[in-house]
């Protein structure tokens, strides 16, 4: 691959010897499609966020290529050749398929954009790679090597920005955003992704252009803010969508954080607080990154802006703000169209990240246990690491007090768990033997005993079966 930038050789020397170790790695089967391609007349090139991926050591096995053949072409080639072909997104000019464990998808030369009505691009194919090029959304990501030849496409400068980590877009940043508004929550999340600064120019065009992602899908604005989420860097993705307006649209809880302190300035910032939260809890996942968790993190003080009171004593109040936050954060994740499980998972998690407070500095009971174990059910794991990272006081013997304190109580309930099912509390009767033993059909007085004993349960641990045989027989006379 030729140097795209002769003129600073030493600072883009090192991306370029990663990408072709990376695109050596990748050349039997690209090499191999590209063939085929050139057989039947048609160029082919690798594009996109494979080549930026290649240039910074990263390329997986999702491969993305660009081609002047039409759809019903890649079809006729492809299918012969890939171990499995799929036509889901055939009608944006996409063909993907997999080979030797390489996912492909190859897209035919096109321009896209919305009308100021449209919540979908309308496509039309073009005819060269350069004009395919200027359509992306950034520099780095327009950038292409044609196959099988490896010439290296580079007419934005796409390589120099790589080099020096900035978004910067093709054309205009107003032109791009105004093709497809979604582009200004992609820069936001390869900021996050890609540890990238964003130009001034795109910046500038984000705040003044916020208004148009209106027009985007929910779903669309969704998957954009799940991959920055997940990122290594959310916090910085995070701050540009709250400093260029478009959380205001999106997420628009999130700006609500920033409150104004009290004049005594009582209570911490309750938006800086919320993304440390964040990232301590990023620090604390075990086995990858984890949405519900993050997502958890990132919303569980939504409910402060509207209980704060301002008390005589001077003090700042957010009485119930779990409770208020945990609803907020089930209609915010409805209108963005999360799954129902993942609504009801990040709720919960909001609406218990103050139980362990609410114990104090006293020992816990073993029903105390019993509940905050059988409260948070499958979320506890959850649970602790969000407890724990929603510590961000700056006062270290605080901070060390009430680490010891949760240490404690972890360590009660793996102590009870050793001794009892506390996973799947549950009453020492179940509704059949209830019925059996009063003697009555089912009914809603079934659900009462069972609440009954359960409670039991938690109170008082295993009973056996003859003490809550005794218990629900003492219940039931109550009852008549």
């Amino acid at each position: 691959m030729p140097n795209a930038n002769e003129d600073n050789p030493s600072a883009l020397s090192q991306v370029q010897h990663r990408a072709v170790s990376e695109l050596l790695r990748v050349s039997p089967v690209a090499d191999d499609l590209a063939r085929r391609f050139q057989e039947a007349g048609f160029s082919l090139a690798l594009v996109g966020g494979s080549v930026r991926d290649a240039l910074l050591g990263r390329l997986g096995n999702d491969l993305d290529f660009t081609t002047d053949a039409r759809p019903e072409d890649v079809l006729k080639i492809v299918r012969p050749w890939a171990d499995s072909v799929w036509e889901v997104g055939i009608a944006f000019g996409t063909v993907g398929s997999q080979k030797d464990g390489y996912q492909s998808e190859v897209t035919t030369y096109r321009s896209e954009a919305y009308d100021r009505t449209s919540r979908k691009p309308e496509v039309s194919y073009g005819d060269s790679i350069e004009e395919d090029l200027v359509r992306r959304d950034f520099t780095v990501n327009a950038m292409a090597v044609a196959l099988p030849q490896k010439e290296f496409v580079d007419p934005h400068g796409g390589l120099e920005d790589l080099a020096e980590r900035v978004l910067r877009t093709p054309g205009t940043p107003e032109a791009s955003f105004s093709d497809d508004p979604l582009r200004m929550l992609r820069a936001a999340r390869f900021a996050a992704q890609l540890d990238f600064e964003v130009a001034p120019d795109v910046v500038t065009a984000m705040t003044d252009m916020a208004g148009r992602i209106d027009i985007v899908s929910a779903e669309r604005v969704r998957e954009e803010l799940n991959k920055l989420l997940l990122s290594e860097h959310p916090r910085k993705g995070l701050g540009l969508l709250v400093d260029t307006g478009l959380a205001d649209r999106v997420l628009p809880e999130l700006p609500s954080l920033r409150l104004e302190s009290d004049e005594h300035h009582r209570h911490k910032d309750v938006y800086e607080h919320s993304l440390t939260v964040l990232e301590q809890a990023v620090d604390l996942e075990e086995d990858g990154p984890d949405l519900v968790l993050r997502l958890a993190a990132l919303l569980h003080d939504i409910g402060k802006p509207r209980t704060r009171r301002f008390e005589k004593d001077g003090r700042v109040s957010f009485h119930h703000h779990e409770v208020v936050g945990a609803k907020m954060t089930k209609k915010r994740l409805t209108d963005l169209k999360y799954s129902n499980d993942m609504i009801k998972d990040v709720s919960k998690l909001v609406e218990l990240h103050l139980r362990f407070h609410g114990y104090g500095d006293g020992e816990w009971t073993d029903s105390a246990v019993r509940r905050y174990v059988r409260d948070a059910g499958p979320l506890l794991d959850r649970l602790h690491k969000l407890t724990r990272s929603d510590c961000t006081t700056r006062n270290k013997r605080k901070a060390s007090a009430l680490s010891r304190t949760y240490d404690k109580l972890e360590e009660r309930i793996a102590q009870l768990q050793e001794q009892e099912e506390l996973d799947a509390i549950r009453p020492d009767l179940d509704g059949n033997e209830i019925m059996q033993i009063l003697g009555i059909s089912p009914g809603p007085v079934i659900g009462r005993a069972y609440s009954f004993l359960l409670e039991l349960r938690l109170e008082n641990g295993p009973m056996g079966h003859d003490a809550a045989v005794a218990a629900l027989k003492e219940w039931w006379a109550a009852q008549e």
